[in-house]
């Protein structure tokens, strides 16, 4: 039957229940547009009415149109201190800090002994210009605008190995920082070779999109065969005593023994520093993550992001310490095929895939990613730094928290020239880099007051560090060093770190508790030594008499006496 002949049956309605005829709507007008048909003969609904003009806005319309998206740059411009630029003072040292530590990296990575240049003039009362140069591999031009004029820019982040630098902010924060108080650009020389020309760059930051604006790119004259130089100038404050430049660069030569540093101040004082040692750090290579220091949400990107077809080579290529025989015994635990696609895993597999890997016991992550400054370099640093009595330094065997190595290194000095009135003066690194700032929130801190020094003879009030000419320094080096903020100036209180750092700050204490005891003795021993030289010519006297001896033997027995007390003591 034809649609327009069943639409044309009339049909019959029944009559209401009240008895009451029903009106029916009323016929539309022969000259009536019918509506829109979807090719079905079935009409579409009316369309929806636009919105009016003068429809007034609601609160939500209204605070939809205030979001927007934020750059990395403008929220680390507003919030300055979570980088170390919270003061004046503490902004000058994390400039010189950033730009030291760059370029100590580069030049071991390149199996360069560094020779580090540091200047700061003063041009006002309070601006100052900085001034870092090393003798680096230079860094390619096409690279010099990104790393000095864009936030979050770097080779180290996803990186699993030992290095100063994590998060890819720190000198071009520096930069932006110098370019917020005096609006000046940050200038960067390099060269990457003797037979390439050196390249001169004025770079800014676009804070609205976090990107360089390259003001001044030329090909200039450089004396140096290949390095980088970097002056930024900023708004500062230039002080000496703790927390000063001078203080974090006598830190740095420590941590790192084998670094040639030259230091001017801003009143033409100058600092050299001789290296300790000719010999590179071991250098660290970079390793896959350990599966206990990955959450479920990693994990799950990490599956989705494989180049592994099946998940068994996902587990034994992706992680490290993971073998054939383990993925097998993990995937069993999972109730996961072997076989099934890495991509193909939904939320509840990877959910057991998770928690199977965490029940199953693995090995620990190799430490050859980790590059320890070693009992002798940190020795030789203190030595030649420090003038003591007596020095002591260990270095513990590898550790893990969170699937992340890491290895603990505390040396002592005690004595000499050190302050007996004052308390211990605390030296601490992470990656070789001092930590001057946040001291009472480092976990550091925290293994030194726990620690009972009364057991090694050294004076401690209850809740306070150590006292007497001790000095402690504590380095902690690591693939991933869990600081508190992104100024990295404390180290997360977790406590494997905390057992670790104890333990090697008690085998320094048993040492240096043996040598002062040994230096009592000693003294106890010197006391009655003289007391009783004191009492020998009343000796002689009364053995003359009652001997009857000449005064020639008196003097001979005298000597002779003299003698016994001197070998009896050594």
């Amino acid at each position: 039957m034809a649609l327009d002949e069943f639409n044309s049956i009339p049909v019959k309605k029944k009559p209401p229940a009240n008895g009451k005829k029903t009106e029916l709507p009323a016929k539309p007008a022969k000259n009536h547009q019918p509506s829109a048909t979807n090719g079905k003969g079935a009409p579409h609904p009316p369309p929806v009415e636009p919105a009016s003009r003068t429809d007034p806005l609601t609160e939500a319309d209204r605070m939809a149109a205030k979001q927007r998206e934020i750059s990395v740059s403008e929220f680390f411009l507003k919030n300055r201190h979570l980088l170390g630029f919270d003061n004046a003072k503490k902004a000058l040292l994390t400039t010189i800090k950033e730009a030291v530590d760059n370029s100590l990296d580069a030049c071991e990575e390149a199996k360069i002994l560094p020779d580090v240049f540091i200047e700061v003039k003063q041009l006002q009362e309070d601006r100052f210009a900085v001034v870092v140069e090393d003798n680096g591999p230079g860094v390619v031009r096409e690279q010099i605008p990104k790393i000095f004029g864009k936030l979050l820019y770097g080779s180290k982040f996803h990186s699993m190995k030992q290095s100063r630098g994590q998060q890819g902010i720190g000198i071009s924060a520096a930069g932006m920082y110098g370019q917020l108080t005096t609006g000046v650009s940050t200038k960067i020389t390099s060269r990457i070779s003797a037979k390439k020309p050196a390249h001169y760059f004025e770079i800014q930051i676009d804070t609205n999109r976090n990107v360089p604006t390259i003001l001044k790119d030329e090909v200039v004259e450089w004396d140096r065969p290949h390095g980088t130089r970097v002056e930024i100038e900023l708004e500062a404050k230039y002080q000496k005593g703790r927390h000063s430049v001078e203080d974090y660069v006598r830190q740095t030569v420590i941590a790192n023994p084998h670094v040639t540093l030259t230091n001017i101040s801003p009143m033409g004082e100058k600092e050299e520093y001789k290296p300790a040692s000719r010999q590179l750090p071991m250098a660290p290579r970079e390793i896959k993550p350990h599966p206990h220091g990955v959450e479920l949400g990693i994990l799950m990107k990490m599956l989705k992001s494989t180049t592994s077809r099946k998940i068994k080579a996902f587990l034994s290529r992706d992680f490290a310490r993971v073998s054939s025989r383990v993925a097998g015994a993990i995937l069993k635990a999972a109730e996961i095929s072997e076989t099934a696609r890495p991509k193909a895993i939904a939320h509840a597999e990877a959910d057991k895939l998770y928690r199977a890997i965490n029940a199953t016991k693995l090995m620990k992550p190799p430490t050859d990613c980790l590059s320890p400054i070693g009992e002798g370099a940190l020795l030789q640093g203190i030595k030649k730094n420090v003038e003591a009595d007596f020095y002591t330094a260990v270095t513990r065997p590898p550790s893990v928290y969170r699937g992340n190595p890491f290895q603990i290194e505390v040396a002592l000095a005690y004595g000499g020239k050190l302050p007996a009135e004052e308390l211990v003066d605390l030296m601490r690194f992470a990656n070789r880099v001092p930590l001057l700032y946040q001291q009472s929130a480092c976990a550091i801190t925290k293994s030194v007051l726990q620690t009972s020094w009364k057991n090694y003879g050294v004076e401690q009030s209850k809740g306070a560090l150590p006292g007497g000419p001790l000095l402690i320094a504590v380095h902690m080096a690591s693939v991933w060093v869990p600081f508190t903020s992104e100024s990295k100036e404390a180290i997360a209180s977790y406590p494997e770190i905390i057992h670790e750092i104890k333990l090697g700050l008690q085998e320094c204490g048993r040492r240096l508790d043996a040598f002062i005891r040994k230096g009592r003795r000693e003294a106890e021993a010197l006391r009655k030594k003289d007391y009783i030289r004191s009492y020998l010519p009343h000796i002689g006297i009364g053995l003359r008499e009652i001997l009857r001896f000449k005064q020639t033997d008196e003097q001979k027995v005298l000597g002779l006496l003299t003698d016994i007390l001197e070998k009896s003591r050594v």
